[in-house]
């Protein structure tokens, strides 16, 4: 992998980044077979062992759509570094942000890999784990299953699978081309196997490998666009090893709930 931050000790890169009370922020690239993905890390400025957080969105929404996709994320990443002492990476997947590539549910697999992998290789992270909203929250599920590299996960507000966007991949191309997620012509080259890996997510199946490693499951009461039996199903997969936790009277952008944050805050900070 390939980072635009040189290998060096986390106090002198702190030098050249800007430090945020106690977060050292670093701005890498990680390259992958297809792309090269936009990232942001967030360290503690005092160098010892910490778990490593990786943070994965879900699919963009709002008028501006992938140009704007996470743009809330390292501040979140910053805040998780702050309170917990983790070192946490938020990251654009391919076709989101100012990443490169186009999307599909294959390559984002493989872009949560390349983040997991990149948190893994540095000496001063003692293990990974993943947190994911959304349509992130499924995938992080999904790779955490074969990835042994990941030690638990919690996700806030995600489904149970790609179910939607399975019954209607048509028009989820059509959109993705819209808003500037799929930005090659003629791509994908197989728009039948685009739209197969979109059905072949079953988080509720993959929760089920992730024994004894555990899940976070943080959902909304008033989720309008994600049932909450979805989190149920989730975090009954993976029990015993999972938590459910129903912040009440909350909708669907949970990573803006403050209760929600604490919550997820909390079990980070027992890692």
């Amino acid at each position: 992998m390939l980072f635009s931050v040189p290998r060096m000790s986390v106090a002198l890169a702190c030098r050249d980044a800007h430090a945020v009370e106690d977060t050292c922020r670093l701005d890498i690239t990680i390259s992958t077979e297809h792309s090269r993905l936009v990232g942001h890390l967030a360290t503690p400025v005092t160098p010892a062992a910490a778990p490593g957080v990786v943070l994965c969105h879900g699919f963009p929404t709002g008028p501006r759509g992938a140009i704007t996709s996470a743009t809330t994320f390292p501040e979140l990443a910053d805040r998780i570094t702050r309170e917990t002492g983790c070192v946490a990476l938020a990251f654009n997947c391919r076709g989101a942000g100012a990443s490169e590539g186009d999307f599909s549910v294959a390559g984002w697999l493989d872009d949560i890999r390349a983040a997991v992998g990149e948190l893994d290789d540095r000496p001063e992270v003692n293990g990974v784990w993943l947190v994911g909203v959304a349509e992130g929250g499924a995938l992080a599920i999904t790779v955490a299953a074969t990835d042994q590299r990941v030690h638990g996960v919690a996700t806030l507000a995600a489904p149970l699978t790609l179910g939607e966007w399975a019954r209607e991949t048509g028009r989820l191309l059509e959109y993705a081309r819209r808003i500037g997620m799929v930005r090659t012509p003629g791509f994908p080259e197989s728009i039948s196997g685009w739209s197969r890996e979109v059905a072949a997510i079953d988080a509720g199946a993959s929760a089920r490998e992730l024994a004894p490693r555990p899940l976070f499951v943080l959902h909304g009461s008033d989720d309008e666009e994600v049932s909450l039996d979805d989190a149920r199903l989730l975090a009954d997969a993976a029990a015993p090893n999972s938590e459910l936790r129903v912040v009440q009277a909350a909708g669907h952008e949970l990573r803006h709930d403050p209760r929600a944050i604490a919550a997820l805050l909390g079990w980070l900070d027992r890692l």
